[in-house]
């Protein structure tokens, strides 16, 4: 992969510095270990997990994801459902959290180590 944008190396979940190695082992829908990482990228050796406790900064992230979804769910079921009880808002909303949780991870991870982390990309390495 030659020429990965920034953009194309987080949507594929690729090292934010040489764009070329995955970040994490397994595909998000495998039953275990969704979560797995490398801890140093395949093809460039970087350390994903620069110190202890890195990705605390990444829950920030998942929770404004998180925030934005339960958002547009309650918007949806305000205007398509007509304004239902507020069990049907919580068993909704809870239901597509536990749905999201695995995409919802790896997302706050990648964007923390793209967007956040201020890892420079080094082209040709």
């Amino acid at each position: 992969m030659e020429n990965v944008s920034k953009l194309e190396a987080a949507l594929n979940g690729l090292c934010p510095r040489c764009r070329k190695g995955k970040i994490f082992c397994k595909p998000f829908y495998s039953p275990r270990g969704f979560d797995d990482m490398y801890e140093f990228c395949p093809h460039c050796g970087l350390r994903y997990e620069v110190e202890p406790g890195y990705f605390i900064g990444a829950m920030y992230v998942s929770y404004a994801i998180s925030g934005g979804v339960a958002l547009a769910l309650g918007f949806l079921l305000f205007y398509l459902a007509n304004d239902p009880s507020g069990w049907v808002y919580a068993t909704v909303v809870a239901i597509a959290m536990l749905l999201i949780a695995p995409i919802n991870f790896r997302i706050s991870r990648v964007i923390w180590l793209h967007y956040v982390a201020g890892i420079k990309y080094i082209k040709g390495l």
